[in-house]
């Protein structure tokens, strides 16, 4: 993997495990959707985790990813370069990142820079693009260029949105609710079964006659 040294033991073997969890049939379906999605002349990768990597980690494409998914005007990043030097192309993949998070992608979504940039985790890689689309397509704003069933729509909530005379409305209703034996003593209420007198469960301290007298 470019970018990145030889590992050795512990290291090698969670390695191993990281790179188990990438899939290639994933891969190939990101890579179609991002070519879309970006509606630009992107040259498609080679099939493979590295190939993967390299066409992503100067962080380009990403930004042009993240760019299509907002209306023209709108767009997060103002610039994009195609720089070959190594800060500028992890700067725009943390600019895509946080522009990511910002669109809606969960922190724990997120990859970090190096799981791209050194190839650490290209899994995490997948689960942020893959996140991303599930966004873009629970968005349903017309800026998600593909097919719907690519990505998992997300289950939103239902806000509804209350003025405030039918917030007062509701807070009578309440009032009304806990209120409407103001005044009452429980002497007055009456329960679901049949009353049971509770006053003498205990005798009075002068009906008591089992307690010695000591003279």
């Amino acid at each position: 993997m470019a970018n990145r040294g030889p590992s050795y033991g512990l290291s090698r073997e969670v390695q191993e495990k990281i790179e188990q969890k990438y899939d290639a049939d994933l891969e190939n379906k990101l890579v179609d959707w991002i070519i879309l999605q970006c509606a630009e002349d992107i040259e498609h990768p080679p099939p493979g985790r590295a190939h993967f990597q390299q066409w992503l980690m100067d962080g380009t494409v990403l930004c042009k990813l993240i760019n299509s998914l907002y209306p023209p005007g709108q767009e997060p990043i103002a610039k994009i370069s195609e720089s070959k030097m190594a800060f500028k192309q992890m700067e725009q993949i943390s600019q895509f990142l946080k522009a990511a998070e910002t669109y809606g992608v969960r922190t724990t979504d997120i990859f970090q820079t190096v799981d791209l940039w050194e190839g650490k985790d290209m899994a995490a890689v997948q689960r942020t693009l893959m996140a991303l689309g599930s966004v873009a397509v629970t968005k349903d704003d017309g800026c998600y260029r593909g097919e719907p069933s690519w990505f998992h729509r997300k289950a939103q909530q239902n806000r509804r949105g209350f003025s405030e005379e039918q917030l007062r409305q509701g807070q009578n209703v309440i009032g009304l609710q806990m209120g409407s034996n103001k005044g009452a003593s429980q002497a007055g209420m009456t329960g679901y079964g049949p009353g049971r007198s509770c006053e003498r469960l205990h005798p009075s301290p002068v009906e008591r006659t089992d307690v010695p007298h000591h003279g």
